[in-house]
């Protein structure tokens, strides 16, 4: 019989707004196809896709796999699968179902047993071996999970047959992340156990007792604290291999073990490791065999381009007999291809989930006469939101079109196509551009990999006018940010290497014929390299790069100072940092606000001050002598996590700002605003906390007049009434991401003169809304 064994990524561990899992984070091999998906949201049913070779060599999507019955939006139909012959187990734990597939003569898979089960993620990891099948169900990123055991009646039912029990298993380990097994035995990881070392517990089937029973663990003796041993297994009748990606800062190895006849214990027999091994090659994300070939995935191989690495072993003394490389050609400069693997004697297939900006692709090989031909990728995206435009659409009864609301319309919505975005970018930030000349309103899009310029003078009919991409010498990024001072836009990036900040002339937007068109910068600035964001003070001329990093001056994170006064020739100007702050004690600043005090302190009346969120407090700063800057007072609160951003009231009485950390780590109850009275600029007053109903993470937020307009992840966009400064009231909303996933709202522009507001929503798309009077 055929094994095509479940194939597990590596766990995600970097706690950051993501998209759902990429493409080619699941893939199998049936006889001459390949099976891949994994890309789900909450907007649509999973699905798996088979892929069949055409005599070209070209692959063609033939089929797609899809749950028959109890199929329903954020199922994740195909998050885990594992191929047995010619029946396959398909896990959904959206729905908490198990979906079994037979495949029929002429290849088709259809539908032949379900199995359910009330525990949350009940199918985040799914193994078939013959007629027992093993089902994970893991309720959180680091929560262990449970392993139901199921064995099928000779009527097809599946029946259960109790679960795999593990003692002494660390709490917050993922146990259950990983299984194999293979003639009547089991083996369930715990990858993230014992400071991520990991752990394995083996078990045997007992045919008397018709039950899994333990069979004490498996150990290698090369482990260490972040090796992650078990995060991919792999058994093939007497002989187990276990993936340990994270050992020796993420070179990874592969620990090899062999039943013993005499006491039915696992034992060490060899290890595994790269050939060119390196830094964060990640080598033992996956693994895959093929008669006497073991596959090995190090998707971190050449900086994230990726590779597959080949053992023929000698089954009888688990020794080498000889090994090689498979580096894909022709793909892009980060694929993370091995991330996945899948091999038969005929095909292959490996996940690049870092193909096309992290929505992934997977790349199928055919053996030729003992040579693996690499395939073109292949790829299908979940459907998402489509663009609304024509007319505006009221919020009533609280939803407009699908979106929940209160007090805020729709004007029209643009998807990330509708944005000249590429696959798998998303927003971040957005400013806003009013042509002095034409009154024309422009949105300024913040994109992975380019800025787009949307034309939004007619809310419910908003134009694509162009696109300014990356600099050349960056790499795509997440964090994006824009400011607009003297009809010019200046634009950085963060985490994007060699990026710096982009000048571009927003007057170019005026007569464009036949848009979109793409653009070049006006004027490039190369003191900072990557940047976290960029703040304008239009009063001043001045800019101040903050969370510099990677190269250039980078002032310890702090403001670097930058002269803008003419906008195509910006001048280094000065750096400061507050020492007291951030979490290096550097003064990183992740955010600022700065401009000319006109608040209620006679002290510094007329002084340029910079505000800024430094990670780990509110730190103010005197900067009108640019040679001489000076720290004015440094404010904490309760319970910090990260300092991210805030804005002033425009008496410059308060300033309000968010703490990105303390929602998710679970430090309040509830998504807070914090409340700092400025009457006296050396000793800033925490006056209040708002806590909202929501328990969402915060993000950007902006006040005009007597209300704060919030960006919220996982809330939307929130509008709050701030007439009485300590005791803000929320009094409308419009929910950018109603089913979660990626589409929270990052950021907001709402001070177009015409009232329109525009929100960027993740991946979803860009929101042009108002507020209802």
């Amino acid at each position: 019989m055929k094994r095509i064994f479940p194939l597990l990524t590596l766990l995600a561990l970097a706690a950051a707004p993501v998209l759902a899992q990429s493409f080619g984070s699941t893939v199998a091999v049936h006889d001459n196809h390949v099976i891949a998906g994994g890309s789900t949201n909450a907007i649509s049913p999973g699905a798996l896709y088979v892929y069949t070779p055409g005599p070209d060599g070209a692959w063609t999507e033939t089929t797609t796999i899809s749950a028959q019955e109890h199929g329903r939006a954020g199922d994740n139909f195909g998050r885990s699968v594992s191929v047995f012959g010619d029946m396959m187990a398909v896990g959904a734990p959206g729905s908490n179902h198990v979906h079994i597939f037979t495949a029929d003569e002429s290849g088709s898979w259809v539908q032949s047993g379900m199995v359910m089960n009330d525990s949350e993620g009940f199918g985040s990891t799914v193994v078939l071996e013959g007629d027992m099948l093993l089902v994970t169900a893991q309720a959180g990123r680091r929560a262990n999970g449970q392993v139901f055991a199921y064995k099928r009646a000779p009527d097809g039912a599946w029946n259960g047959v109790g679960e795999l029990v593990a003692e002494d298993v660390p709490e917050g380990s993922q146990y259950g992340a990983s299984l194999t097994a293979s003639g009547g035995h089991a083996v369930v990881a715990a990858p993230l156990a014992n400071e991520f070392a990991g752990a394995a517990w083996a078990f045997r089937w007992d045919d008397a007792l018709g039950k899994w029973i333990a069979n004490g663990n498996v150990a290698a003796p090369i482990t260490g604290q972040g090796s992650q041993f078990g995060a991919t297994m792999l058994m093939a009748d007497a002989h187990l291999a276990v993936g340990m990606p994270g050992h020796d800062n993420r070179m990874g190895a592969v620990a090899v073990f062999r039943l013993d006849d005499e006491s039915g214990q696992w034992s060490f027999s060899e290890r595994l490791s790269s050939f060119s091994a390196s830094r964060g090659q990640g080598f033992g994300s996956a693994l895959a065999v093929s008669g006497s070939t073991l596959y090995v995935g190090a998707p971190g191989q050449e900086n994230g381009y990726g590779a597959v690495f080949t053992f023929v072993m000698d089954t009888e003394t688990v020794s080498i007999v000889s090994s090689g490389l498979m580096v894909p050609r022709d793909l892009q400069t980060r694929n993370s291809l091995g991330s996945t693997l899948a091999a038969n004697d005929q095909i292959m297939v490996a996940g690049a989930t870092a193909y096309d900006n992290r929505a992934g692709a997977a790349i199928p090989f055919v053996n030729q006469d003992g040579e693996w031909i690499q395939g073109a990728p292949v790829w299908k995206d979940p459907q998402g939101y489509a663009s609304v435009t024509g007319g505006p659409v009221e919020c009533e009864d609280g939803e407009a079109v699908s979106f929940p609301c209160e007090g805020v319309d729709m004007l029209s919505f643009l998807d990330m196509s509708d944005l000249g975005a590429d696959r798998g970018v998303r927003t971040n930030d957005i400013w806003g551009w009013e042509d002095p000349e034409t009154n024309r309103e422009y949105a300024l899009v913040g994109i992975t990999n380019q800025t787009s310029f949307v034309d939004v003078t007619d809310p419910s009919n908003p134009v694509l006018v162009g696109t300014l991409p990356l600099t050349s010498t960056a790499r795509p990024s997440v964090w994006r940010d824009i400011k607009v001072f003297k009809d010019h836009a200046f634009i950085v990036a963060d985490g994007a290497g060699e990026h710096g900040m982009q000048v571009f002339d927003l007057r170019q937007l005026r007569n464009v014929e036949n848009p979109p068109v793409e653009f070049e910068e006006t004027a490039h600035y190369g003191e900072i390299y990557s940047a976290h964001n960029i703040v304008i003070n239009e009063d001043t001329g001045y800019a101040y790069s903050v969370g510099s990093s990677s190269g250039g001056t980078t002032c310890g994170g702090g403001l670097h100072m930058i002269d803008i006064n003419e906008p195509a020739n910006p001048t280094f100007a000065g750096c400061y940092s507050d020492g007291e702050t951030g979490r290096r004690g550097t003064g990183y600043s992740h955010d600022a606000q700065c401009v000319i005090y006109h608040g209620p302190d006679p002290d510094y009346d007329g002084h340029e001050i910079c505000l800024g969120s430094n990670e780990t407090a509110l730190s103010i700063a005197d900067v009108t002598d640019k040679e001489n800057p000076v720290t004015v007072s440094t404010a904490t609160y309760p319970n910090v996590a990260y300092t991210h951003q805030g804005w002033l009231t425009d008496d410059h009485r308060y300033f309000y700002m968010n703490d990105e950390g303390d929602e998710p780590q679970g430090l309040v109850e509830g998504t807070r605003t914090l409340i700092f009275d400025l009457e006296d600029l050396d000793e800033p007053v925490l006056v209040g906390e708002h806590i909202a109903e929501t328990t969402e993470t915060d993000h950007n937020l902006y006040i005009k007049d007597n209300l704060m307009y919030q960006s919220n992840y996982g809330a939307g966009f929130r509008v709050l009434d701030i007439s009485d400064p300590a005791n803000p009231v929320e009094v409308a909303y419009f929910d950018t991401s109603p089913v979660g996933g990626g589409g929270g709202s990052w950021s907001n522009y709402p001070y177009f003169d015409s009232g329109t507001i525009v929100v960027t929503g993740g991946s979803n798309g860009l929101f042009i809304l108002k507020k209802k009077e």
